[in-house]
C-alpha cells in the first residue's frame, strides 16, 4: 500500500464527520441542551381541540408548532407575523440559527375559513428586506408578495400590511418572495389552511399538517448554508428531525387527514407510511373529486407542491412515517468518502493503530449501529444519529416521525410505545419448527 492508498482508505475514519476542519464555524451559543439524542424525548400530551369549523370539520393540529393566532376588528381577522431570526433546535443537541416566523420554523398555520377577511401585519426584523407569498392562494395582484413585481421590499424593521379575502377552500403555504434562495432555504415558510364553508368529502377526526424542509448544517457551524444545492444532510417535519419528531397519536377505526406541504430547496419528498393504505384527497389546486382520487401508500410531494392524503387505521401499533429516499433519514451523513463495504482493512487497521491505538475503520459491513456510538463528536453535530424505540435503537433519523394508532388515543401516552400482542412480534426463528417447516440452512 503506497502512500496516497493509505490516506485514501484512513479517510473513511472521516465518514460521519465531512472535514469539520475546513470550514470556518462558529458554536451557537448554549449548543448543549442537556439531552442525551441516545434517550427518548418526552412529549406533552395536546389537548383535545376545543374549537370546530363549519359542519364540524376539525381544527388542524401542527405537530412540533402552533396555529396563528387572531384577534377580530369590524369583522376581519387580524393577524401578525414577524420575520426574525431565531434559534431552532432540530434535534437534542444540535441547534442552529434559522429565519424565521414569530419565533419559529416553519412559521404558525394559518387557518381560516372560505369568504374570511384576513388582514396580516408582516414586521421585518432580518438584516434585509423581505416580503410573503402567499403560495397557491389567489389574491389581488399587490397583495402577491413577489418583491419588484407585485410590491416594494419592507425594509429591515418596517411593517406592512396584507388584506385579502380567501375564497377557495384548500391547503396552501407562505413563505418569502425576497432572496428566496436565502431566505428560504432558512427558513422563511410556513403552511396555510382555508376551511370549506361546506364539507367536503367524510368528516375527519384527526387534521394534522406536515410540512418537509431540507438544510446544510457543518457540523459545529452556527447556522444552516443557504447556497447548497444538492449535498442537504439534516431533513425535517415541521423542522424538527427525529427523535425530536412529535409523535401523530390517533385512533383505530379514525378517519385521519395529513396535508403534507413541501418548500424544500431543491428536492421532492416521497412520504411513506407504514401500516395504512390511503387516498390522495386534494393537492395545492383544491379538492379531488372522489371519483378520482386514487389509493397510494407512498406520495411524492414536489417542491413548492401541496398533498393531502386520508386514511382509517384498522391495526393498532407503531408505524414509521418518513420520506423514502434513503439519504433523507440519516443525520449528517457525509458523502465525501470512498465506498467501504466489504473491505478488507485489517493490515490498515494495524498499521493505523500504532499511531492511533483507537483507531477503528468504518463503514466495511455498512453504516448500521454508528448512531449507537459513543465515540467524541464535534461540537453541535448528529452524524447519523437516530433515536431510542421499544426493542433496540432506531436507527433512522431526520425525516422520520411515528404515527401510534391506538385503541383508545384520548388516553394514551404519546411517550408510550405499543405492547404487542404474545406470538405478533417477529423474533428468532426455532430451529425444531424450522426442521418441521423443511427450512434447511445452506452450508457456508
Amino acid at each position: 500500500m503506497d502512500r496516497r492508498s493509505f490516506i485514501a482508505m484512513g479517510g473513511a475514519l472521516a465518514a460521519m464527520m465531512r472535514a469539520p476542519v475546513l470550514h470556518a464555524v462558529e458554536t451557537p451559543p448554549h449548543a448543549d441542551t442537556g439531552n442525551d439524542a441516545t434517550q427518548p424525548l418526552r412529549f406533552d400530551k395536546r389537548p383535545a381541540p376545543q374549537r370546530t369549523f363549519p359542519g364540524g370539520q376539525m381544527p388542524v393540529v401542527t405537530p412540533n408548532g402552533s396555529t396563528l393566532k387572531w384577534s377580530v376588528v369590524d369583522g376581519v381577522k387580524v393577524g401578525h407575523l414577524i420575520a426574525a431570526a431565531c434559534l431552532n433546535e432540530f434535534a437534542p443537541g444540535l441547534r442552529a440559527e434559522v429565519w424565521g416566523y414569530n419565533g419559529a420554523t416553519p412559521g404558525p398555520t394559518i387557518e381560516a375559513v372560505e369568504g374570511d377577511r384576513l388582514r396580516i401585519y408582516v414586521t421585518n426584523r432580518l438584516p434585509e428586506p423581505t416580503t410573503v407569498h402567499w403560495h397557491g392562494v389567489i389574491v389581488p395582484s399587490g397583495m402577491d408578495g413577489v418583491s419588484g413585481l407585485n410590491q416594494s421590499p419592507i425594509p429591515p424593521g418596517d411593517t406592512f400590511m396584507y388584506e385579502i379575502t380567501v375564497r377557495e377552500p384548500g391547503t396552501y403555504m407562505y413563505h418569502s418572495h425576497y432572496d428566496e434562495m436565502t431566505q428560504v432555504g432558512l427558513g422563511l415558510v410556513g403552511m396555510f389552511v382555508v376551511h370549506p364553508k361546506t364539507p367536503r368529502g367524510p368528516r375527519v377526526d384527526r387534521d394534522f399538517v406536515m410540512m418537509t424542509h431540507e438544510w446544510r448544517i457543518d457540523a459545529g457551524a452556527r447556522r444552516p448554508n443557504p447556497l447548497e444545492m444538492t449535498d442537504f444532510n439534516v431533513l425535517t417535519f415541521n423542522g424538527k428531525a427525529f427523535p425530536a419528531t412529535e409523535p401523530l397519536v390517533v385512533g383505530v377505526g379514525e378517519r385521519v387527514r395529513i396535508r403534507l406541504g413541501n418548500l424544500s430547496p431543491m428536492d421532492h419528498h416521497p412520504i411513506h407510511i407504514h401500516g395504512v393504505h390511503f387516498n390522495v384527497t386534494a393537492t395545492d389546486g383544491g379538492y379531488i373529486r372522489e371519483s378520482a382520487q386514487w389509493p397510494e401508500n407512498t406520495v411524492i410531494v414536489p417542491v413548492g407542491a401541496t398533498r393531502v392524503i386520508e386514511f382509517t387505521p384498522t391495526v393498532a401499533g407503531d408505524w414509521a412515517m418518513h420520506c423514502h429516499m434513503t439519504h433523507h433519514v440519516m443525520m449528517q451523513m457525509g458523502h465525501g468518502f470512498p465506498n467501504m463495504v466489504g473491505a478488507d482493512t485489517s493490515s490498515l487497521d494495524r498499521r493505523m493503530s500504532r499511531v492511533l491505538p483507537e483507531y477503528m475503520t468504518m463503514g466495511t459491513s455498512g453504516m448500521g449501529g454508528m448512531g449507537e456510538m459513543t465515540m467524541e463528536m464535534p461540537p453541535n453535530a448528529l452524524p447519523m444519529r437516530g433515536g431510542s424505540g421499544p426493542f433496540s435503537y432506531i436507527d433512522m433519523g431526520g425525516m422520520f416521525t411515528v404515527m401510534k394508532v391506538r385503541e383508545r388515543p384520548e388516553d394514551a401516552d404519546p411517550n408510550g410505545w405499543y405492547v404487542n400482542p404474545p406470538g405478533t412480534v417477529a423474533s428468532r426463528a426455532d430451529p425444531v419448527r424450522m426442521r418441521r417447516d423443511g427450512v434447511v440452512l445452506p452450508e457456508g
